[in-house]
C-alpha cells in the first residue's frame, strides 16, 4: 500500500470545473486526475507520449473520413439510380395537364421534407439500414463491366 501526501492547492475556477468535468466522465477522483496530470508535466518522455497519442487520433479521423467517403460515394450511386429510374419511368405531360402535375408535385415535396425530418429525428439513416439490410456482394457476383444497378434496371424482375 502507497502511503499519500496530503496537499492543498489552488486553481482557477474554470480549471477545476473541467477537472471535476473529466473526473465525472471517466468516472475517477479529482486528485487522480491531478496526480496523473503532474506526473505526465514531470516526466521526460512527454513529447513522445504527445506524438503518439496525437498518432492515434490522427489514425482514427483516416478512419472515419475513409468511411465518411464510403458512404457518399453509395449516397451518389443512390440519387444517380433513382434518377434514372425515375426518368426513364416518367413520360412527359401534356400543356393542359402540367399546372395540376406542379400542384401534385409540391404536395408529395412537402409530404416528402416531413418524412425527412421524421427520420432524421429518429437518427436512424439510410446507409447504416441499407448495411444492415443488404447482403454483402462481393465483386465476383457481378459481370465485368456490369454494376448490380445496371444489372437491376436491365432486369426488373430482379
Amino acid at each position: 500500500m502507497t502511503t499519500r501526501t496530503r496537499m492543498n492547492v489552488y486553481f482557477a475556477p474554470d480549471l477545476l470545473a473541467q477537472v471535476e468535468a473529466l473526473a465525472l466522465r471517466r468516472q475517477v477522483s479529482k486528485s487522480a486526475i491531478i496526480e496523473a496530470a503532474v506526473a505526465s508535466f514531470l516526466s521526460g518522455d512527454s513529447a513522445e507520449k504527445l506524438e503518439a497519442a496525437m498518432s492515434r487520433r490522427l489514425d482514427k479521423l483516416g478512419r472515419q473520413i475513409d468511411t465518411l467517403d464510403e458512404d457518399l460515394a453509395i449516397l451518389g450511386e443512390t440519387v444517380s439510380l433513382f434518377i434514372r429510374i425515375w426518368l426513364a419511368a416518367t413520360p412527359p405531360l401534356p400543356e393542359s395537364a402540367q399546372a395540376s402535375a406542379r400542384a401534385k408535385g409540391a404536395e408529395r415535396f412537402d409530404g416528402f421534407m416531413q418524412s425527412l425530418g421524421r427520420r432524421l429525428a429518429t437518427g436512424d439513416r439510410f446507409l447504416k439500414e441499407l448495411s444492415r439490410d443488404m447482403p454483402a456482394q462481393s465483386m465476383h457476383d457481378v459481370p465485368a463491366g456490369e454494376t448490380a444497378a445496371d444489372d437491376s434496371l436491365q432486369n426488373p424482375s430482379r
